[in-house]
């Protein structure tokens, strides 16, 4: 018998709590064969993949959120599905939270399916006795309370752990269907396998039922293990193979053992070979079931899940162990150690295969799922990763472009500039020279200008007060036309040549879309110089002199040979100095000036001394020659005198006025012309600003799209940076499913 099983245990004595009992093999006579439960492997794999999916459910999460976020053009074809991976993982959640261990107990009417999960949980909880007992499934799972209660399909209500003989019992009035399932909620501390998450269900008869079909597909296909519950005092019967060949046909390799249950008949055979012989036909037939024709374990194996016991030994064994009384004399067969080892060995058995069969059964197709879901997000990661890459990577390409831009555009306005700048100086020169030759033009025919001046004159203060007035507006207004037609439209093509120079230069610098622009910038009004000469203020200090003047008074000859300082000089007598005479002058002419000279000097102190000259020169000449030259003298005056008329005066005022206004115009030659070119200078000046300010726009425009790119590609290296940490951390999460995949789901039978 120790030769079919993979583990022996010794013996030792128990007297030890409830806590240790629950952790400990009951072998059935108080002994215990002690050893840390494989059940625990399941609930450790359960622990670890729920660790492990609620991360990925965090990080599919966080990916969804990152994803959602994306720009466009970094978004990956697949990231809608990411969305789905979450619900995915959820319901996994969910299914895994309500994984547990299942094992179906089957076989044939009264064979002890129902005692066996009674010796297993150490109660006599599920109905028992002689005949068809169980007449509905009945499942056995674990809860937190510490009271049992059971539930039905048709109902929520808690129900009494007694109420199942009237429910499930085959020979109660109020039975319920045979397809129908009862749960039994059994508290967990009371049963160290119902504490491991292990579920066990009780099946009716396979022998009564026609209908394996539908309890195999309600009931059978997440069960774990399979436990044929088999009489050992007949063979295994068809009934029950084929009940398991339908089994096989919807699982894949299911775990059967086979328990040939009420063994302690074997007790009363008086012959122990032809008993050890019964046994071995047991075992070959069985193991031909198992390994032939179920092919669901080799034949060795097969062995190894056949077990010779007695499940009412057991039971009663620990129920009295549980309660520390006596066992009954009598109810317990010799040898029934045997018996208890065997089906304490059934049990670690089938932990170990429970509990890696659940491993497999429950994780291996969600952690498969997982790493699908991992590694479909990490692909998602990496091509986001790398768009981000590739998209900063022509961020960066546009921004190097943008700058060498800018800075071409900052060089160029910088030398076009500076070449404006001597252009419109040139201009400026340019402008004032010809500006001072047009003026210089016009004061020396000013004469014609206001001979051309045609008023009605008179000598009266009043109406010459008018006649002075409009003489300089005629003035003014003539010289400004004369002006502009010298100078006016050559300057003003010139300025016009100018700015669309600077226009095309600065078209050159700037984008298609911007150059349409340019043409705006330009003056819509043609320039027009303003010639600022203000006569009327220039030559308010004018007085005219038109008192009538003999030409041939002594006044007058003196200034005519003097000029008007010396007379002043002679007649006011201060200074000595005597007159050079005039460049030209025969030398009679000196001497005539000589006795001029005297005789102003002598006149001008003393009557007494006129008269005494005018002795003098009567005395040389004689008074007849005085005399003559007197009337000639005298006729000359009155002629002068009826001929100074008001058109004389005119012509004298004009003279006077010429004279004036051409020493005054001369004085503003220079503030002229430097006001005109003033006027160009402001003019070239304020339309190459304006179409500067298009550069500057243009400028400021590559500035801003250089700030944005800067914060695009600071959001790409982000992006890429937080891509790269969610693919690292979905490589972490293949590798940790792989690491459970390796530790409990590839790891070898010890």
């Amino acid at each position: 018998m120790s030769g079919r099983v993979d583990k022996t245990y010794s013996m030792e004595e128990s007297q030890r709590g409830q806590g240790d009992r629950e952790d400990q093999r009951s072998l059935g006579n108080g002994k215990h064969a002690r050893s840390q439960s494989p059940l625990k492997f399941f609930a450790e794999a359960k622990k670890s993949i729920n660790d492990v999916f609620k991360d990925i459910a965090e990080y599919v999460k966080e990916s969804h959120a990152f994803l959602s976020a994306l720009p466009e053009e970094c978004q990956c074809d697949k990231a809608k599905s990411v969305e789905e991976f979450g619900n995915m993982i959820q319901g996994i959640i969910e299914v895994l939270t309500r994984n547990h261990m299942k094992v179906v107990f089957f076989g044939r009417t009264s064979n002890g399916k129902s005692t066996t999960i009674n010796a297993m949980l150490r109660n006599k909880i599920m109905p028992s006795g002689i005949g068809h007992t169980t007449h509905c499934f009945i499942q056995v799972e674990g809860c937190d309370s510490s009271d049992g209660f059971l539930l039905t399909e048709d109902s929520d209500q808690q129900k009494s752990i007694s109420d199942i003989k009237q429910l499930a019992s085959a020979l109660s009035k109020v039975k319920l269907k045979e397809n129908s399932l009862i749960r039994i909620l059994w508290p967990k501390q009371k049963c160290k396998f119902l504490r491991e998450d292990v579920v066990f269900l009780d099946s009716p008869g396979i022998d009564v039922t026609p209908d394996l079909d539908d309890w195999i597909d309600k009931h059978c296909l997440d069960a774990d293990v399979f436990v044929l519950v088999a009489n050992a005092e007949s063979t295994l019967m068809q009934t029950e193979k084929n009940f398991f060949h339908k089994v096989s046909n919807r699982l894949s390799k299911p775990n059967i053992f086979i328990l040939q249950n009420r063994w302690d008949i074997s007790v009363g055979e008086d012959d122990p070979e032809e008993v050890e012989q019964v046994k071995e036909q047991h075992y070959q037939r069985n193991v031909e079931f198992l390994a032939d024709q179920l092919k669901v374990v080799d034949r060795q194996e097969a062995k190894n899940r056949i077990f010779f016991v007695s499940a009412k030994e057991t039971l009663i064994s620990r129920l009295h162990e549980d309660n520390k009384t006596p066992t009954p004399h009598g109810s317990l067969q010799r040898n029934y150690q045997e018996r208890a080892f065997a089906f304490a060995n059934f049990e670690t058995a089938f932990e170990i295969c429970i509990s890696k069969s659940a491993v497999k059964t429950k994780f291996e197709k969600h952690s498969q799922r997982g790493r699908n879901i991992t590694s479909s997000l990490k692909s998602i990661m990496e091509e986001t990763y790398q768009k981000c890459q590739l998209q900063g990577e022509k961020l960066q390409d546009v921004k190097g472009e943008k700058a060498s831009e800018l800075d071409f555009l900052e060089k160029q306005t910088l030398i076009l500039t500076t070449e404006m700048k001597d252009k419109i100086k040139a201009m400026v020169e340019e402008v004032e020279r010809k500006v001072a030759y047009a003026m210089n033009v016009e004061i020396n025919r000013l004469s014609v200008l206001v001979e051309d001046f045609d008023r009605p004159f008179h000598p009266d203060e009043m109406v010459l007060r008018v006649y002075k007035k409009e003489l300089h507006a005629y003035v003014e207004d003539g010289i400004k036309i004369n002006l502009t037609g010298r100078c006016t439209a050559q300057l003003v093509r010139a300025v016009q040549t100018v700015e669309m120079h600077m226009r095309d230069r600065l078209s050159a610098l700037l984008p298609e879309e911007t150059k349409q622009n340019l043409d705006s910038m330009l003056p819509k009004n043609q320039f027009e110089i303003a010639y600022r000469l203000d006569c009327r203020n220039l030559c308010a200090d004018f007085q005219e002199d038109i008192q009538f003047r003999f030409s041939f008074g002594i006044t007058a000859l003196m200034e005519r040979f003097l000029g008007p300082k010396g007379v002043h000089t002679v007649l006011t007598g201060k200074g000595n100095t005597i007159p050079r005479p005039i460049p030209g002058q025969a030398q009679d002419n000196q001497i005539l000036v000589g006795v001029i000279t005297t005789f102003a000097s002598v006149s001008s102190r003393t009557t007494m001394g006129a008269l005494i000259i005018g002795g003098m020169v009567a005395k040389v000449t004689g008074w007849r020659i005085i005399a003559v030259v007197g009337a000639l003298y005298g006729v000359l005056y009155l002629y002068e005198r009826m001929t100074w008329t008001n058109k004389a005066k005119e012509r004298s005022f004009k003279r006077q006025y010429v004279d004036y206004v051409a020493s005054k115009l001369k004085l503003i030659v220079d503030l002229t012309s430097a006001n005109c070119s003033h006027q160009v200078q402001q003019e070239l000046t304020s339309t190459f600003a304006r179409l500067c300010n298009q550069v500057d726009i243009s400028k400021q425009g590559l500035e801003n799209e250089i700030t944005e790119l800067d914060k695009e590609i600071t959001k790409r290296r982000e992006i890429s940076l937080k891509g790269k940490t969610l693919r690292n951390k979905a490589d972490y999460l293949d590798k940790t499913l792989d690491g459970f995949i390796k530790k409990f789901l590839g790891q070898k039978d010890s």
